[in-house]
């Protein structure tokens, strides 16, 4: 067929190519869904919703990080027309506590503030800026308190919550304590606050129902887990709460606050009317949690050859007001202190704190991006200090399948750490930019910035980093889906939630690839459907996508058995492929809707990875499902007159298990990548004392499109791991976690400065004259 007859003609007179069939099945590069109407902006998030007779929410907060509540006098907002509804402390009628780990954190504070932005009150009223006005007219008096906002003086200071200060102290001990190497380097490093900043801020809607329940209608990552602590807070049965997902705009952690949903629902059922509440950019800013602003003290020992021999480590993780999923990011920074590599040797003392500085939890990599960027650095140090290539001193240290972690877990995952490494050493490295000014733009600050030709140095920088996959320590990982064909039409009925990662994708590729369909739907997410889990650290991609797969081979096998009776053969050998059924020798070819023969086929399976164990009192234990790797090779642009950086470029090589859709998972690591360089560059959360300075899109620098530097995948190591459903890898979190790293130590080969704090300051670039 010639090009010009491949192209049809449209009512415009011109000329488009004709679309062929999509591919589909595992490996094809499958278009999302809801791709088209978030493009065009027709895809309904939560704050597009609405009801009849809406009333509209809005939140105090306290202005304070640590108060005394002396009092609280509400009696002005409800006397405000348009009010419907004051609520406080008082008018909780169950848990008045939630908390994702620890049961800790209060849905509106009674005695005392714990930190800047934490709920006081929530009002419903027939217009969203009266209910704002109503918010701000309620008066509380308070006794303002010395914060404690440096994680160390937490130790000794008074308690700040009931359960105390310290929330978990873990000390690994693992090897001789006594063993030395010829050479040792030391660092003290610091990670600063970084916001998950999701590009929508939390909206949400609840409906009260006729029989005394409520159903919610939020961007939940984890919609069983918020039905269960929103039915304590309501004094309700799970059953008479019902989570509904709607809108979630890409989640880079679990972003949404549960103590944002808590009020709505409360003002839902206190009203008897829906409630709508939409948070301003600030209120995001305040409410939901960051990462862990970590201080990290570090020794490395090493022999003659660069081997390493022991490292110590002490690692503080400021938690905030409250625990939320300290404990689980505690762990991940002791397990992966030491990087992926051989440390014979290894004593990390870790410890989280309860601060009156914002409460820190879940973000992509949570502990372990913190420790890549310390360990990496001491690495860096060690090759300074023995006059050796970075790259071959980590090349002489990086583990591999069979070694051990710290924690004592051998690594029985493909762990092809040295082939990444190799990968990213040898890629080309980008052209040096000219001197000229026509290339101006090329420089540190880009066009017309202050910086000059001939201050800017060039350097090139290696980051290693490792992860772990689903929960840890204990964690009971399940997922439950049902699988259904009628007509030839597939639908998965999943709780699993469609964040950004590609499950709604992923769900359908398995059914096309397992049935032989062409079309096949997602139903929307609801408390209804048995619990997916949260979305997070791969858990649907491996377990709900391993709860599909089984649903769909147990609709697979109702489908063939009739016909491998009816020919006198098993189910193994007949295949399904391009909606046609046939036997291995040809005698059997039908079609798969002549196989269904108008008849409703379905399954529902479940899927449970093998168990793990929490660290025992040493920091032992075999704590992880599975784990996953990435090095990156950084190239950046120093001005060391001001100290300004431009990444030039990112080489990434990352291990997959197995690709399931290319086109998905280039962009994930592409995205993970550039929020690295965020953390690495730009994204601090400020907190004088206690206070969130600038809670907004322009004091917080997030990187844009500008920012983002050239990505270049230049590996993806398809080793399946043999216990995850398809053998497949998260991808989105280990190159987080190593990119800073990666950054920080370029930046370092290219002014000679130690920098061991992230983001970097410009003043830790600048190299002094003389």
């Amino acid at each position: 067929m010639s090009t010009e007859s491949a192209a049809t003609s449209t009512s415009a007179g011109t000329t488009t190519p004709a679309r062929g069939p999509e591919p589909h099945g595992l490996g094809a590069s499958l278009t999302a869904e809801d791709a088209r109407a978030k493009t065009e902006g027709t895809f309904p998030y939560a704050a597009d919703l609405w009801a009849e007779g809406l009333l509209w929410a809005a939140v105090l907060r306290s202005p304070h990080p640590h108060a005394r509540i002396v009092s609280v006098d509400t009696t002005h907002a409800r006397a405000m027309p348009g009010v419907r509804a004051v609520l406080t402390h008082e008018d909780v009628p169950g848990t008045a506590t939630y908390g994702r780990g620890i049961v800790d954190r209060p849905v509106f504070a009674s005695e005392v503030v714990r930190h800047h932005g934490e709920p006081i009150a929530a009002v419903a009223a027939d217009h969203p800026d009266t209910a704002r006005m109503a918010a701000a007219a309620v008066i509380v008096e308070y006794e303002v308190l010395d914060p404690v906002t440096d994680p160390e003086q937490a130790f000794d200071a008074a308690p700040l919550h009931p359960d105390g200060n310290l929330i978990r102290h873990i000390p690994l001990a693992h090897g001789d304590s006594e063993a030395a190497g010829e050479t040792v380097v030391e660092g003290l490093y610091r990670i600063g606050r970084q916001d998950p900043a999701p590009i929508g801020a939390e909206a949400g809607l609840a409906v009260p129902r006729p029989d005394g329940g409520v159903e919610l209608y939020v961007a939940s990552t984890d919609p069983h887990g918020d039905r269960d602590r929103a039915a304590a807070c309501y004094a309700l049965a799970p059953d008479s709460v019902k989570v509904v997902v709607t809108g979630v705009p890409g989640a880079t952690a679990d972003r949404e606050d549960p103590g944002f949903q808590l009020p709505l629902g409360l003002l839902a059922l206190k009203t008897g009317c829906p409630v709508k509440l939409t948070a301003t950019r600030e209120e995001s800013f305040l409410g939901h949690s960051h990462r862990h602003p970590t201080l990290l003290r570090y020794r490395h020992h090493a022999d003659a050859e660069g081997r390493l021999v022991k490292v110590e480590a002490q690692i503080l993780l400021d938690a905030g007001a409250y625990a939320d999923t300290s404990s689980d990011a505690l762990a991940a920074a002791v397990s992966f202190a030491c990087g992926p590599y051989v440390v014979p040797n290894a004593f990390i003392e870790g410890w989280a704190v309860r601060t009156n500085n914002p409460p820190s939890g879940h973000v992509r990599g949570e502990g372990a991006m913190q420790v890549c960027a310390a360990y990496e650095a001491q690495m860096d140090k060690l090759a300074r200090k023995l006059d050796m290539d970075p790259a071959e001193l980590r090349m002489r240290n990086v583990m591999s399948t069979g070694d051990v972690l710290p924690t004592g877990q051998t690594v029985t995952c493909p762990a092809p750490v040295a082939e990444l490494l190799t990968a990213v050493r040898d890629a080309p490295l980008p052209p040096l930019p000219k001197d000229s000014p026509e290339d101006e733009w090329l420089l540190p600050g880009g066009p017309e910035g202050a910086g000059e030709p001939g201050a800017v140095r060039r350097g090139v920088g290696y980051g290693l980093g490792m992860v772990h996959m689903l929960g840890a320590e204990g964690a009971d990982e399940v997922s439950t889906a049902t699988v259904k064909v009628q007509d030839g039409v597939g639908t998965v009925i999943c709780a699993a939630v469609e964040t950004g990662q590609g499950f709604a994708t992923l769900a359908r590729q398995i059914v096309q690839d397992t049935l032989g369909l062409d079309e096949v739907h997602v139903a929307p997410v609801d408390t209804d459907q048995p619990p997916a889990g949260p979305g997070c650290r791969g858990r649907h991609t491996w377990v709900s996508g391993g709860a599909v797969e089984r649903a769909a081979k147990m609709v697979r096998t109702q489908l063939l058995q009739p016909l491998a009776h009816k020919f006198g053969m098993s189910t193994e050998l007949l295949q399904i492929a391009d909606g046609k059924i046939t036997s291995y020798d040809g005698v059997l070819s039908t079609t798969v809707e002549e196989a269904m023969d108008g008849k409703e086929l379905w399954a529902t399976a479940q899927c449970r990875p093998h168990p793990t164990e929490p660290l025992n009192e040493t920091g032992q234990g075999d704590a992880f499902v599975g784990l996953a790797f990435c090095a990156i090779r950084a190239v950046v642009d120093v001005d060391i007159e001001i100290g300004s950086v431009r990444v030039v470029e990112l080489s990434v090589a990352q291990d997959v298990g197995r690709i399931l859709n290319p086109a998905r998972l280039a962009a994930r690591i592409e995205a993970g990548v550039t929020q690295g360089v965020g953390a690495a560059l730009t994204e601090n959360l400020r907190t004088p004392r206690g206070l969130v300075r600038h809670p907004d899109l322009t004091g917080y620098a997030l990187p844009t499109a500008l920012d983002a530097p050239a990505i270049r995948i230049v590996k993806l190591v398809e080793e399946r791991d043999v216990v995850a459903p398809f053998g497949a890898k998260a991808v989105s979190a280990v190159p987080v976690v190593t990119s800073p790293a990666a950054v920080a130590s370029a930046v370092r080969a290219a002014t000679g400065r130690p920098v061991n704090r992230l983001p970097i300051r410009p003043q830790a670039a600048v190299v002094p004259v003389g």
